[in-house]
């Protein structure tokens, strides 16, 4: 016996047509690439969590040669112990 086929609209599972996903908010950076360093401690402070986690790109809406760059500064702000 065949199946019966779903005379539903796809992908609404869970969401009328009408309702969309509101956009993570994207921080509003103002700073020079020089300024990315492990010395500047303020403003890598912005791209940590809480607990100390590096913020991942889609949340910091950097370029990924930019975000590179952050991580290594981060990490070395770390072994310095200049942040946690």
């Amino acid at each position: 016996m065949p199946r019966k086929t779903n005379t539903d609209k796809k992908g609404t599972k869970g969401r009328s047509s009408s309702e969309r996903r509101t956009p993570r908010p994207k921080p509003k950076i103002d700073f020079t690439v020089d300024a990315l360093d492990y010395k500047n401690v303020n403003l890598l402070k912005q791209f940590v969590t809480d607990q100390g986690r590096i913020l991942p790109r889609k949340y910091t809406g950097l370029p990924a040669h930019y975000q590179r760059q952050l991580n290594t500064a981060i990490k070395r702000a770390r072994q310095m112990l200049l942040m946690k």
